[in-house]
This record gives C-alpha cells, sequence and structure tokens, in this order.
C-alpha cells in the first residue's frame, strides 16, 4: 500500500511449498529468497530479463517490495503462491521482482510513473511494463479477487495481457508519453531561482500551521516522523528563541516516546502509526529512521536538558545494539520485521492483559497495567486482546491509585520493564534483515559520532568506537579510489548511488571532527570530488541519483534529481550541506559554488514541498550563516579545556564542529581566519575560539561564556 497510507492490519509470512525453487533461491536480497518457493519464473534486475521479454515478445510484469513490506507479503500469499494466478503470469509475463532496499533507484522510478498512473505509489508496486522497460500501467496492492474497491488481480492480469495483444500501438503511445513526463518532473526542469533565505521562513511557516498541538507531529493520521523538520525547529529556535518553536519539537518527541511507535521495553521507533495519537505503529522497525531519531532526541536534550529525551535517545541505541548491528565487525543492518507469521500483526510486541499478569507478581502488574494502559480490550484489531503499550500514566498518580509510595513505583516500573522483555525474547521473533547498506550505515555513524559528543561517559566512548570501526569497514571494503562508494557492505558489489555517497561524506567529517586523522578528511574529500563528477550537474546544478557512467535501465533510464525527504533526507539537500562543510575546512570556492548552485537548482520549488523539505532549509540555513567552528586548545588532560570541550558539546547549532587541538595534533584542515587565528593561540593554554565564515570571536576560557557565544553571539558574528 501506499507509503503514506495506513493500510489495515494484515497478516504475512513466508509459505514454504512443494514448488521447485526458482531463479530466486541464489539472490543476495532476504526479500528476493522469500520468494524462491513460488511457482513463478522470477527474474531479478536485469538485461536478462529484457532480452527474454523482447526476444518472446510479452510484456514486463514488475513486483516491487521489500522483506519488511506488510502489503508485499498478502500480495505474495494470496497471489504470487496461488497456481493458478501463477499460471497466468508464467504464459503471457516476464516476472521480475525488485528488492525496493537492494534497488533504490529502480523503485524511484517506477514509482514515478505508477504514481502518475494510479494517483498513489507504494509497497508493493506492481508495475506492467513493454518488453524496454517503459511502463504502461500499474498500481500497488491487488488483491486476487475483486475487493476493497480494487479489480482483482487475475481480472488485471488478463486484460493487460488481452491489451498487449491486440492494442499494442496504444499501449506503446502512452508509454512514450508517460516515460517523456516522468523524465521532465524527475530533473526538476524550471525549478531553478535565485537563492533566498526567505524559503526557510516558508517552511517553519509551513510546519508550523501543520502542527498537532494535542498530539505532537505534523499533519493527520497516518503520521510519520519528520525528523529534518524537527532539526530545522530547533536550530531555529536556536537562532530566534521564539519559545512555540521549541514546544513544537519537543512536545513531537516527548509524544512520540510515550506512544505505542516506540518500543517501551526494547526501544528503538517503529516505521509510523496509523493513528494521530501515535498509539498503534506499523510494527517494522528501519534503520534509516532510527538514526535520525536517534540525532533528533540528542540534539533536543542539548536544547532542553530534559532527562525524558535522552532516556529515549539511550533506548534507541540499546535496541541497535542488541538487534540491528554487527558489534563484532562494525556495521548496522536494515531492519527489523513486524511480524513472524502470516497469523500475526505486531505479536511479537503486544500484550493480553493475561501474558502480562502471568509474567509479573500481582502487585506489578497492577502498576504497570496502569502505566501502560493494558486491559482486557486493547488497540489491535486483529486480536482485539492484544495491547500496544505505551505510558498512560505518571508514577505520581498511579502512586496514589494502588497506595504506594513513588519512589517504590518508580522501581517497580525500571524493574517489571526487564521482567517484561525477559517474558517477549522467547517468543517467536520477527526477521532481521542484516543487509548492510551503506548510506544507512552511514548515518548511523553520524549519529552514534553525536552520541559520544552529547553523553558523553561509557556510552558515549561505546558509540565512538562502532562508529570509527563501522566507518573504516566501509571504507576497506566498499570504498574505491575512482567510483567512491558502492550501496552494500558485504555480499555481491552493487553500484553506488548518491545517497551512498553523500552521506558518508558527512560520516567522514564527522569522523575527522572527531578525532583529527586526516585520513577520514581526505576520503571526505575524495569522495565529494567523485560525488561532482560522477554525479553532478555542472550546467542546471544539483546532483542526479545515479552515476553519469551507470549501465542503461531500460525504457525509464531517466536522469533523476532526489530532492524530497521521503523516506531518508535528500540526497542533494545532503550533498549541499557536505559541500559546505568540506568549504568551512578548505577555503576552496569550487565547494561553495557548487553547493550555492545545488541550492539554486530547487529553490523555485523548495518553498512548496514545505515539511517534505527539511533538509533543503538545514542546507539553506548552513548556506547563509556559514557552520560554526570552535576549536579548542590546552593540553590533553587540562581540566580547563575539557569544560570547554563539554561546554561546546553541550550546544545544539546545526552544522558546527568542535576541534579538540594538543601539541600532538597532526596540522589541521582551517581555511580563513580561523587558520590565521590558530597559529597566535598558544597552545598549551586553554582557550575556545568560536569562528563562521570570516569572522572569529575572541578568544575565551570561561566555559559559561562559551556557552553563551554558540547560542547567541555568534549568530550576530555569522551575519557580519
Amino acid at each position: 500500500m501506499g507509503a503514506g497510507l495506513a493500510p489495515p492490519p494484515f497478516v504475512k509470512g513466508l509459505l514454504l511449498s512443494s514448488h521447485t525453487e526458482n531463479r530466486l533461491k541464489d539472490s543476495a536480497s532476504p526479500y528476493l529468497r522469500s520468494a524462491a518457493h513460488q511457482p513463478i519464473d522470477w527474474h531479478e534486475w536485469g538485461e536478462a530479463a529484457f532480452a527474454r521479454a523482447k526476444s518472446e515478445d510479452k510484456p514486463i510484469l514488475l513486483d516491487i517490495g521489500a522483506v519488511w513490506c506488510h502489503w508485499c507479503h498478502v500480495i505474495d500469499r494470496e497471489s504470487y503462491e496461488n497456481a493458478e494466478i501463477a499460471k497466468i503470469i508464467n504464459e503471457h509475463f516476464v516476472a521480475v521482482k525488485v528488492d525496493r532496499d537492494e534497488r533504490p533507484d529502480v523503485d524511484s522510478r517506477y514509482q514515478s510513473a505508477v504514481s502518475a498512473i494510479s494517483g498513489q505509489g507504494g509497497w508493493p508496486l506492481t508495475g506492467f511494463l513493454l518488453s524496454d522497460g517503459k511502463p504502461f500501467y500499474g498500481g500497488t496492492y491487488f488483491p486476487p479477487k475483486d475487493q476493497l474497491g480494487r479489480p482483482g488481480f487475475r481480472r488485471v492480469l488478463l486484460a493487460v495481457a488481452d491489451s498487449y495483444r491486440n492494442k499494442r500501438a496504444e499501449l506503446e503511445r502512452a508509454a512514450n508519453s508517460l516515460a517523456d513526463a516522468v523524465s521532465q518532473a524527475e530533473v526538476f526542469n524550471g525549478a531553478r531561482a535565485d537563492f533566498d533565505l526567505g524559503v526557510v521562513e516558508a517552511q517553519v511557516k509551513s510546519i508550523t500551521q501543520l502542527f498537532d498541538i494535542k498530539n505532537g507531529g505534523f499533519g493527520r493520521a497516518p503520521k510519520f516522523p519528520h525528523c529534518s523538520a524537527i532539526d530545522l525547529i530547533l536550530e531555529r529556535y536556536q537562532q530566534t528563541k521564539e519559545e512555540h518553536l521549541l514546544a513544537m519539537a519537543e512536545t513531537t518527541l516527548e509524544k512520540m516516546a510515550r506512544g505505542g511507535v516506540y518500543d517501551q521495553l526494547a526501544g528503538g521507533f517503529h516505521r509510523y502509526s496509523v493513528d494521530e495519537r501515535w498509539l498503534v505503529p506499523h510494527f517494522e522497525k528501519m534503520s534509516y529512521d532510527n538514526s535520525e531519531l536517534l540525532k533528533n532526541y540528542l540534539h533536543a536534550y542539548q536544547v532542553t536538558q530534559n532527562p525524558f529525551l535522552r532516556e529515549t535517545a539511550e533506548g534507541i541505541i540499546a535496541w541497535v545494539n542488541e538487534v540491528l548491528s554487527d558489534q563484532e565487525n562494525g556495521s548496522c543492518y536494515a531492519s527489523q520485521d513486524a511480524d513472524y507469521s502470516l497469523d500475526d500483526d505486531g505479536d511479537y510486541f503486544t500484550w493480553s492483559l493475561e501474558e502480562l499478569r502471568t509474567a509479573l507478581l500481582p502487585g506489578e502488574a497492577r502498576v504497570m497495567e496502569l502505566y501502560y494502559d493494558v486491559e482486557a480490550h486493547g488497540e489491535m484489531h486483529h486480536n482485539p486482546a492484544k495491547n500496544v503499550l505505551w505510558i498512560a500514566g505518571d508514577a505520581a498518580d498511579i502512586a496514589k491509585q494502588v497506595g504506594l509510595d513513588e519512589a517504590t513505583v518508580r522501581l517497580t516500573i525500571a524493574k517489571c520493564k526487564g521482567k517484561l522483555l525477559a517474558a517477549r525474547l522467547p517468543r517467536p521473533t520477527p526477521f532481521i534483515d542484516k543487509t548492510m547498506y551503506v548510506s544507512w550505515n552511514a548515518m548511523f555513524v553520524s549519529a552514534y559520532l553525536d552520541a559520544e559528543r552529547v553523553l558523553g561517559g561509557s556510552l558515549g566512548a561505546h558509540c565512538r568506537a562502532f562508529a570509527l570501526k563501522t566507518l573504516d569497514r566501509m571504507l576497506k571494503e566498499v570504498w574505491t579510489e575512482s567510483r567512491g562508494f558502492g550501496h552494500r557492505i558485504g555480499g555481491p558489489a552493487l553500484l553506488g548511488s548518491l545517497d551512498d555517497q553523500v552521506f558518508s561524506v558527512l560520516a567522514l567529517l564527522d569522523a575527522y571532527e572527531a578525532t583529527l586523522d586526516p585520513r577520514y578528511f581526505t576520503a571526505a574529500q575524495k569522495t565529494m570530488d567523485l560525488a561532482i563528477a560522477r554525479y553532478g550537474d555542472p550546467e542546471a546544478g544539483g546532483f542526479f541519483d545515479r552515476p553519469n557512467d551507470a549501465a542503461p535501465m531500460g525504457g525509464l533510464d531517466v536522469r533523476r534529481k532526489p530532492f524530497q525527504d521521503s523516506p531518508t533526507p535528500s540526497a542533494n539537500s545532503v550533498a549541499a550541506i557536505a559541500l559546505i562543510r568540506i568549504h568551512a575546512f578548505t577555503g576552496d570556492d569550487r565547494y561553495h559554488a557548487f553547493a550555492q548552485k545545488t541550492l539554486e537548482a530547487f529553490a523555485g520549488i523548495a518553498p512548496q514541498y514545505g515539511l517534505f523539505a527539511a533538509t533543503y532549509g538545514l542546507a539553506a540555513t548552513l548556506f547563509a550563516h556559514h557552520p560554526i567552528q570552535v576549536v579548542i586548545t590546552g593540553p590533553a588532560n587540562d581540566p580547563t579545556a575539557q569544560a570547554l570541550e563539554a561546554a561546546a558539546h553541550r550546544v545544539y547549532r546545526f552544522g558546527k564542529s568542535v576541534l579538540r587541538v594538543t601539541r600532538e595534533t597532526p596540522q589541521l584542515h582551517l581555511a580563513g581566519t580561523l587558520k590565521e587565528t590558530l597559529p597566535h593561540l598558544p597552545s598549551n593554554k586553554p582557550l575556545a575560539v568560536v569562528c563562521s565564515g570570516q569572522t572569529c570571536l575572541p578568544p575565551t576560557s570561561d566555559p559559561a561564556q562559551l556557552t553563551a557565544l554558540l547560542e547567541n553571539g555568534i549568530a550576530g558574528a555569522a551575519s557580519s
């Protein structure tokens, strides 16, 4: 179903059959391997499928989905495992199955095409293509028979096959027209305009208008996290101190963390909420959601010092460390599924009243029933006895109801969380996709390095070590001097995308700031140079999602410039941020010029996207105000220098870098005024100097003054 829609809860899972395994059995993708038992002659995306379609003069049936996708498994069970439907497909079509996580380039193009046809996108994506790959019809989920207002899949298949035989010229005209329309839309012709920081004002106004005052979040159900929008609001608050902006961010993050969209026992966020109160989620957990939400909670904690936000950030880290990562070798896995079988819909994560009472002592159960709103009748439609755990009460109110003191209730809640998690662990566990995608790993490297700076202590040290181990693995296994980063760590090589390059550049810059190891900066600069050369549009500005030497993609071989924040931050906006940050270190004007050209490529349409282009707003803010750079000098163990460093990390400012310099520090990558100022600072004296653009403020040895400069003083300096 559509990514922005909330389909009713449904079951899914993988069925086995006596059918001989098809050619997907050897695929590197868990999603494709899950279809190996189906009685369909599936192909992976590639030249073999197109060649066969042309030689046999058949249309292509394209199925795009993911291992975590509810309705992908529903259509698998109902249609692709149905012998009658499979016979129709094998007779009349060349069938191609694509993992959207493995091939986001294929997915994005056909999503655009099918959305233009049907007005709806999402997964599963069902497309019907000419033998050259041009789409002429499609949709998302089709039931096997007419139902839910949708035509039955059997009827659709036969009608398409008939049209392909008897109305070929009409289909070809429609396909050519659609391909042209998609091509025009995807490169954003006519979107260019002069850069205008007013776009941020327009975006913040739009986001504010969409804010749900009662429940937090933006818009109505279903509700998705909009992580870049939250960071934009927080940065805007730091600039203006408008209290309503902070209230929007803090309310949203608190409501989400109290809701069922957050796993109250193990930590980590589910993909989205089907209701406006954040109570009932779609239970799959995605890597890219949790990395960006981790940053949100860390940044909001920096601004508010709200301990609940810190606890939530620590909960995300705990879940990733335990479930979604290879701690020994470095790297994060792609996702955890929602369900484990056909007869399940979030059963692993939900609780009946009886299950809760079985796991706890009677007094404990009463406290947790009130805390998590567990009743005989829960929220799950498929199984009314099942409750989604969400924080419904606070310790003080519960203490009054059960006749205990508040401290005892708090201790009971903490103890019972552990007991409930222990009782949950033996349940059949939803599948974990252990595929390791480069861009998503880079996002977690940045998030974990953020965690080191904000959280400190042993947890921060662990996050730093794991982030650097992951980044070193990426550089060793999937980076080359000629092509930059590939798309997947481990398994058969996959061509890298723009996302893989630019998110990795940010991760490398973050690692350089954390370690001052020049090899990270060198790799960041080389990767950015490769991105400009291989993905950049030197004439119109911006970047294409595939390199200029990528193999053809069939009939929908359009050049695409990703701009919208969905489901991850826009790669073009991230590229602009990376260019701005590299320019701040090097002073090389070609990075500044390409950043400006990238921002101008979308300036004419950015205000219309509002909430869905918040990363562009962050890039625009950084471009206009320049990154803040803080250099701290003094001996390695000097307590004043340590206090200055802690003060610098305590303040959230988007794009800020903190460089800890000692006599042993290798030569830094610094440019402009900061490069001229640093040699005049005594390396053995603890001082902090704050610079932005061509302006540096007077050095200080006072942590409180440094905090004030970062929160207030630098804004004037940066714009002067």
